[in-house]
């Protein structure tokens, strides 16, 4: 079995906007689309701490 467990994922959100996140299972990274912040899953654990957050740019097309 790959991936985050769901019932860990139900309760994460954005540690800057307090907002649900989405799983980019493809990319190992949970995304904050309000924060426009991607954060990284490493060993399997969710790093969520603002300043290892990826910005996304907002006027790339999600694929």
């Amino acid at each position: 079995m790959s991936g985050l467990d769901p019932w860990l994922l139900e309760r994460l959100v954005c540690p800057m906007t307090r907002t649900p996140l989405r799983y980019d299972e493809a990319a190992g990274e949970l995304i904050s689309d309000a924060a426009g912040l991607a954060y990284p899953i490493r060993d399997g654990v969710p790093v969520m701490l603002v300043e290892e957050a990826r910005r996304i740019d907002a006027t790339a097309p999600n694929v």
